[in-house]
């Protein structure tokens, strides 16, 4: 959905948009070197000891990201495994990348009933592309045996919700937050010119997420098995900036006490300016988060090998879409339709696998790539040349 490229992948730089110093009354990230970890209410610096002594207590730890950032994704994973040292194990992760309707597999996959292959297509049904972001992050809960817990709501209730179904599988949803609501129509007002969306299901849409994400969290903190344990939440900066998405309707739910910590990036390079988020300017008058970590704007390498193909996931393996003229694909005569089986006699197994294997190659390479067409399997040989 276009919403989630508007609200969660794009990079936000906050003072563009927000009151000064991100609601500090004291200092601006700015005025911090990179990777240090400003206490926004007091404009005090602090270690990543110091800040784990101060939310150590709290029941809820939420932690923001921009999807694409690399750096995001590393501090994340430092809080984890300190929070995960410090209360001697007892932790969960919740993530916005998996909706709640997976949680039998995620359940699977904790417990080890769930090849690796078969969680990457969990993740890329859930989510997307991006694997590789969240991939260390996963392989400590994996290999710590951590519980991982889908947030988001199901398709199905989002499907609803745009029919104008009422009283359907909802959670309890608050439209009224006013600073939220004017922070969401600037992101609108800045991206949607040329989409011709209604901002009002936009908005309803994110409200949904907002709370169907603060229900689990509910959840949760009233599950008599998690009692002694801690809940860490990664997800979309927005999600919980300033409290008002998952944080203030959590805490709606069950009053509790909870932790917020943002990566901000206060530059980005020259290259990566086309992933810049358009926002109008808009005033909210709260303190961004309790702690602001400055961080810089790392994105995972370009894809150096493309075979110039549209795919789709589907059982059994890689179906072909479309294929591009002049490409490598149409030079070995992959076609529309095509099922790719394996890659140099390796089997595929899935959309993940093949771009991770493309990427080791050279230009000047061969490659062999075994196709499904019309019930017989054909094997066609080509040779890597410059992505175009």
């Amino acid at each position: 959905m276009t919403i989630f490229v508007f609200l969660t992948s794009g990079l936000c730089l906050a003072e563009e948009y927000s009151v000064p110093n991100e609601g500090s009354p004291y200092k601006s990230i700015d005025e911090i070197q990179f990777n240090q970890i400003l206490h926004l209410p007091t404009g005090l610096v602090v270690d990543l000891e110091q800040m784990v002594d101060t939310i150590l207590s709290s029941r809820v730890i939420y932690i923001g990201e921009t999807h694409d950032n690399l750096e995001a994704h590393r501090i994340q994973l430092e809080i984890i495994k300190k929070l995960f040292e410090r209360r001697k194990g007892k932790i969960a992760v919740g993530m916005e990348m998996f909706r709640k309707s997976a949680q039998n597999d995620l359940n699977l996959w904790y417990n080890n009933q769930l090849s690796d292959e078969k969680f990457k297509k969990v993740f890329r049904k859930n989510w997307g592309g991006g694997y590789k972001l969240y991939q260390p992050i996963f392989e400590f809960l994996k290999s710590n045996h951590v519980q991982l817990i889908g947030l988001k709501s199901s398709s199905q209730t989002e499907a609803r919700l745009k029919k104008g179904f009422t009283q359907v599988n909802f959670p309890e949803m608050d439209e009224n937050d006013i600073y939220h609501k004017a922070y969401a129509e600037a992101v609108f007002g800045g991206n949607n010119s040329k989409h011709g969306h209604d901002n009002n299901m936009l908005y309803k849409i994110l409200v949904l997420w907002d709370e169907s994400m603060a229900e689990t969290v509910a959840d949760f903190l009233q599950d008599l098995q998690q009692s002694d344990s801690i809940l860490i939440v990664l997800a979309g900066g927005f999600h919980v900036q300033y409290g008002y998405g998952i944080p203030k309707r959590a805490f709606r739910r069950i009053p509790h006490s909870y932790s917020t910590i943002l990566p901000f990036v206060s530059s980005v390079s020259s290259e990566l300016k086309d992933r810049e988020m358009k926002i109008k300017p808009v005033s909210i008058p709260l303190v961004a988060a309790d702690f602001g970590w400055k961080v810089n704007y790392k994105v995972l390498p370009k894809i150096k090998i493309r075979l110039g193909i549209g795919i789709e996931e589907v059982t059994g393996g890689v179906k072909v879409k479309s294929v591009s003229p002049g490409s490598i694909a149409e030079k070995m005569d992959i076609r529309k339709d095509d099922l790719l089986l394996s890659l140099d006699k390796e089997k595929l197994s899935g959309i993940e696998d093949l771009i991770d294997r493309l990427q080791i190659k050279n230009v000047g390479d061969p490659i062999s790539i075994k196709v499904s067409r019309e019930k017989a399997e054909v094997q066609l040989q080509g040779v890597i040349k410059k992505s175009e």
